[in-house]
């Protein structure tokens, strides 16, 4: 019972300051999940956000789920994704309560602007963090290069991209494994 508190108790804190999305969180989850609290290791956050990415609803929500799950399973992960989603939905009332009085006041639209260059500072951080730990020799790096590339110049959609650079990896991996009993 004192896990599932704690699972909840800790993504609601999450929850609370969850602007900008899943990838600005990154280092938050980094930071709690990982050297805090210890539940994960930074490959397997970076494992939930890939799986994540693909399946349908938030990214950072869906992290939350997978790693209650880890820990205590269904029940876990409702703990984990109840404690997440409790902040959005008070503060996303309390927000619709009176934004159409104050969204007219130069204020409030600095506070966004200033709210949004922060988190491109968060997203950029977690780029850094995910390329520390995911782009490891040279191969990695060429497959993210090409997927970043694809990102950039084309319409590739980002589940294919993921799905490609899975393969690329299997494909990879088995090559050096035949190479390492040769």
């Amino acid at each position: 019972m004192r896990l599932l508190m704690d699972l909840f108790i800790t993504f609601f804190k999450m929850g609370c300051i969850a602007f900008g999305g899943g990838y600005a969180l990154l280092p938050i989850i980094q930071r709690e999940i990982v050297e805090n609290k210890g539940w994960a290791t930074n490959e397997e956050v970076i494992d939930y956000f890939a799986v994540g990415q693909c399946t349908p609803g938030i990214i950072s929500l869906n992290v939350s789920t997978f790693i209650g799950y880890k820990h205590k399973g269904i029940i876990g992960s409702i703990c984990s994704t109840l404690g997440f989603i409790a902040p959005s939905i008070i503060i996303i009332s309390i927000i619709a309560t009176f934004i159409a009085e104050f969204s007219h006041l130069p204020v409030v639209n600095y506070a966004f602007a200033g709210i949004r260059v922060c988190v491109c500072v968060l997203i950029f951080n977690a780029v850094i963090s995910i390329g520390k730990t995911g782009v490891i020799d040279k191969l990695t790096l060429i497959i993210c290069l090409i997927v970043f590339g694809l990102a950039v110049f084309t319409n590739v959609s980002p589940i294919l991209s993921v799905i490609c650079a899975g393969l690329a990896g299997i494909i990879i991996k088995s090559v050096k494994k035949g190479e390492d009993k040769e």
